[in-house]
């Protein structure tokens, strides 16, 4: 890369030892280990049978595979399985995840379907990070002017709620800032695509808006953000994090390319910025 380019990492660690909803699960084969596991390889990608497997590992097993000890150093190849979900950590919801309206077929975007051209353009970071502005369309207007970009089709919107920093607690799935619909709206009316926060969603913290819900019976409580994406084709991108560390506003390219998990609702990214 041109050495006048900077890349900004806007992702968070996806770390076992963070506090989450469904926890992160890590399991570690180790170096010693992982070289008896690829000994073994012989067992494991010949075409035969399983009693065949069975028999080449009761008889004469060295005839078949090796072990650590024989191994330089003692040592193979580590190997780890993590457990989680495809919304931990900085991730992409495609339209899929928003589900559909009843009278329709339900053919919404999955992380396979969505266009890769989406994922890379011009970045614009909007900071509501003080905690007490609204993030609606008045405020999001502003904030852009503030700005002095011009907003274009294509366009990734960034916004700093703050949230970042409370990244590993439980309060950061409790307390922090929502988007507004008409913020959404505005945004996608000028040709937005991808719109992404620091804070774990777009929408109000779970309890807030299901006890909203039992109060009102009003359905509408319920995740509007989201759910605005059944009428509203967008990709949110969730849980972003180093936000401070863009030194402008403006003047920067988002990369945020998904995982390519086949027919998934989201996928993790490594999200990052690049400023020439």
């Amino acid at each position: 890369m041109n050495e006048k380019k900077r890349i900004v990492d806007l992702s968070v660690d996806i770390d076992p030892d963070f506090w989450e909803p469904q926890k992160i699960t890590r399991k570690i084969v180790n170096h010693k280990s992982g070289a008896d596991k690829l000994g073994k390889s012989y067992l494991y990608f010949q075409s035969v049978s399983f009693l065949r497997r069975l028999w080449m590992k009761i008889v004469k097993p060295k005839k078949y595979y090796i072990d650590h000890r024989d191994f330089p150093d003692g040592m193979g190849l580590s190997l780890m399985t993590y457990s989680l979900t495809t919304h931990t950590g900085t991730h992409i919801d495609a339209p899929y995840h928003y589900g559909w309206r009843s009278d329709k077929n339900g053919l919404q975007k999955t992380v396979t379907d969505i266009p890769l051209s989406w994922c890379y353009g011009r970045g614009v970071l909007l900071d509501f990070s003080d905690g007490n502005t609204v993030i609606d369309s008045d405020n999001v207007q502003k904030k852009l002017a503030e700005t002095g970009h011009e907003l274009m089709s294509g366009d990734i919107v960034l916004i700093n709620t703050g949230a970042y920093k409370k990244l590993g607690k439980r309060e950061y799935f409790t307390d922090y800032q929502a988007v507004n619909i008409s913020a959404l709206a505005w945004l996608i009316e000028r040709g937005v695509r991808v719109i992404g926060t620091d804070a774990f969603s777009f929408d109000r913290p779970f309890c807030d808006m299901i006890a909203d819900y039992k109060r009102s019976g009003n359905k509408d409580v319920l995740w509007p953000a989201h759910f605005f994406g059944r009428d509203h084709e967008y990709l949110q991108i969730e849980r972003l994090g180093n936000l401070e560390g863009l030194p402008n506003a403006t003047g920067f390219k988002v990369c945020c390319f998904p995982v390519k998990l086949k027919n998934a609702d989201a996928a993790w990214s490594r999200v990052v910025a690049i400023i020439d």
